[in-house]
């Protein structure tokens, strides 16, 4: 209740009450003190359904603002512009378009060695079939994660890139890549490659922003734990159902 409507804790405390009231129940609400404790170290199960076959994997990242005043009151008001950010890192399927691993690290921290740990979050037992990222991921950190996961990594390489003289799973990918990139050009290579698929991610992230552009809490565990029941109700939500484009005329 408190991160789908974007109440305090306080305020979610008597809005509970409100309706346990409303039902006819007589069960007792947790203070405020109890809950703030709680928080630091809840585990929140994300439902996801899973694809109907192997895992296609959407890798992105975004910033979200944790503490600071806002820009137009900086702007109007003056005083310090003592804004904190800390990084968002998702992974999301792609037939199902729900989200199935989720990092939040420092502003500080790269996109890449982070990509990993979003891996480590799928069961070893399913399989992935790809994992699709844009150039921060193209390091031979990433592609050695992917390969031994058996996956396919499609990462545009860098524009200064250059082929890797290691011969491993992941360098000899990235580098028939390169040179797919370079045969047919980087835009036909996008389109051949299904490298567009990766902006269903960043609409992904756009929901994640609609329940808040800000952490309502300061302390870091709790908002991990803040941004895992985000993950959980939009997960939900996605499970209702998604609307259905088709190209008409």
């Amino acid at each position: 209740m408190k991160v789908l409507f974007g109440m305090a804790l306080r305020q979610t405390t008597g809005f509970v009450e409100s309706l346990l009231r409303l039902v006819g129940l007589d069960w007792t609400v947790l203070d405020f003190s109890t809950l703030s404790r709680r928080q630091k170290t809840l585990a929140v199960n994300i439902p996801y359904r899973g694809p109907k076959g192997p895992l296609h994997l959407l890798i992105d990242s975004t910033g979200i603002k944790v503490e600071g005043e806002g820009e137009w009151h900086t702007r109007k008001h003056g005083g310090p512009k003592r804004r904190a950010w800390h990084k968002i890192h998702l992974g999301i399927d792609e037939e199902t378009l729900e989200i199935r691993a989720v990092e939040i690290t420092g502003s500080h921290i790269d996109d890449a060695p982070v990509l990993p740990d979003l891996l480590s979050q799928i069961p070893l037992g399913e399989e992935i079939g790809s994992v699709n990222a844009d150039g921060a991921y193209d390091t031979r950190k990433c592609h050695e994660a992917i390969a031994d996961r058996g996956a396919h990594a499609v990462i545009p390489p860098r524009k200064n890139a250059k082929p890797w003289k290691t011969v491993t799973a992941g360098a000899i990918a990235r580098n028939e890549a390169l040179r797919a990139a370079k045969h047919l050009g980087r835009a036909l290579w996008r389109r051949w490659s299904g490298y567009h698929r990766r902006s269903r991610v960043e609409t992904k992230m756009h929901c994640v922003k609609l329940l808040g552009q800000r952490l309502m809490v300061r302390d870091f565990d709790r908002q991990v734990a803040e941004l895992q029941i985000r993950i959980a109700v939009l997960n939900g939500y996605t499970a209702l159902g998604i609307p259905v484009t088709e190209a008409v005329g």
